[in-house]
């Protein structure tokens, strides 16, 4: 059985990392004693190894450890064998891109199905959709798909914002980019504010935190989901 959380940021403004999510991450991962971390979308640019450790840092204060994708010769069987994995945020393109030429998307899709205990953040939420193709991230580098899990049957945009109509800014905004999306893709896509999360226990999916999502389909009107609320496939 599926087995994810999937959340919009790590951090919190005003908050450390991952430190807001700790409580549910207890008892998300209480059967793993070591945590395997993805960090291949390397926000900002860092290493692999400073990813880890910022990781391993912050799961360190619910008494788990962490190991880096990055640190094994073989990804695909350390995707196999692992007791709960962890994909970070950063950039999308790069993160996709990396699951591809290591051979492994296809690895941890089979291992996410399959009910290994799984969270990802940002781009690590992104990936868990359909597709790649409502980040908010550029396309810095061309990874050979867009399609990635599927292990849920719609599409994120993590880090949702909200029209600021005090804002002089005239570029556009997160909904307006959304409906592009629509002009040539029918599947869902969920606007996911920052601080909520969703919590997948096979094929059930609830919207966790304090804040409402914001759920688009195709040639209709926007729709305000209040947490609690169970998604559908919407088909």
């Amino acid at each position: 059985m599926k087995n994810l959380l999937i959340a919009s940021t790590s951090t919190v403004h005003g908050g450390e990392y991952l430190d807001y999510l700790l409580p549910t991450l207890e008892n998300h991962f209480a059967s793993c004693n070591t945590i395997l971390f993805i960090p291949y979308a390397r926000p900002s640019g860092i290493s692999h190894d400073e990813y880890t450790e910022k990781v391993s840092v912050a799961f360190a204060k619910i008494n788990k450890k962490v190991k880096g994708l990055h640190e094994y010769e073989n990804p695909a069987e350390a995707i196999e064998n692992a007791e709960g994995i962890f994909t970070g945020g950063g950039n999308t393109f790069v993160l996709v891109t990396q699951l591809y030429e290591n051979k492994v998307m296809s690895v941890l899709a089979k291992a996410v199905e399959n009910g290994t205990p799984y969270l990802g953040t940002s781009a690590g939420s992104n990936i868990t959709g359909v597709s790649m193709q409502t980040t908010n991230d550029m396309p810095i580098v061309y990874p050979p798909s867009f399609e990635t899990l599927g292990a849920i049957p719609f599409n994120l945009n993590p880090h949702y914002l909200d029209p600021d109509l005090q804002s002089k800014h005239m570029g556009e905004t997160r909904e307006t980019r959304i409906k592009e999306f629509h002009a040539y893709n029918s599947l869902p896509v969920l606007g996911l504010r920052e601080g909520s999360w969703l919590d997948v226990k096979g094929s059930k999916i609830i919207l966790k935190g304090e804040l409402t999502a914001r759920l688009f389909q195709q040639n209709k009107s926007p729709q305000e989901l209040e947490p609690g609320a169970e998604l559908g496939d919407w088909s």
